[in-house]
């Protein structure tokens, strides 16, 4: 069983640390597309990752394009604030691909735009000031949704 998280050109290292520990403990594949906000020896994406970096599958890109052409058997999920379907209203699937966007602009609109039907959101208040949960808070919502669709695989 196989799932993934891909994260579109991180800003904030300390998400990105922390998401690297949540996929090493569940056992989720961390896609990362360049460029990336911060360098890979940054102290503070190392401090959030913790020991966890050895445990952890990473593979990186050049393009969001690249994840696709190198997973065509994958089934892509686009997380944003922009639709109507809950995370939890679609069926998550092995091989499934759970799509992030940045910190501050969260993923490109045409993207958006030519994937509505696997577009997924979490739910939250209606309040124009709360625009978005944290994007390590949401990878963690959504990754343990599917993990628990999926029957907890490898997990105790």
């Amino acid at each position: 069983m196989s799932l993934n998280i891909v994260l579109v050109e991180p800003e904030i290292p300390q998400n990105t640390g922390n998401i690297i520990r949540t996929c090493a403990a569940t056992g989720t594949t961390l896609h990362l597309v360049r460029p990336l906000g911060f360098s890979l020896e940054d102290k503070y994406l190392k401090r959030s990752g913790l020991d966890y970096w050895d445990i952890a599958n990473i593979q990186y890109y050049d393009s969001f394009e690249e994840v696709q052409q190198k997973n065509p058997d994958g089934k892509f999920f686009y997380s944003t604030t922009k639709v109507n379907q809950s995370h939890s209203d679609v069926e998550f699937v092995d091989n499934s691909f759970i799509v992030f966007g940045k910190e501050t602009k969260g993923l490109p609109e045409s993207l958006i735009k030519d994937n509505l039907e696997t577009g997924i959101r979490i739910p939250m208040i209606d309040n124009e000031k709360a625009r978005s949960l944290n994007l390590s808070n949401s990878v963690a919502i959504v990754v343990f949704e599917a993990l628990r669709q999926l029957g907890y695989p490898n997990m105790r």
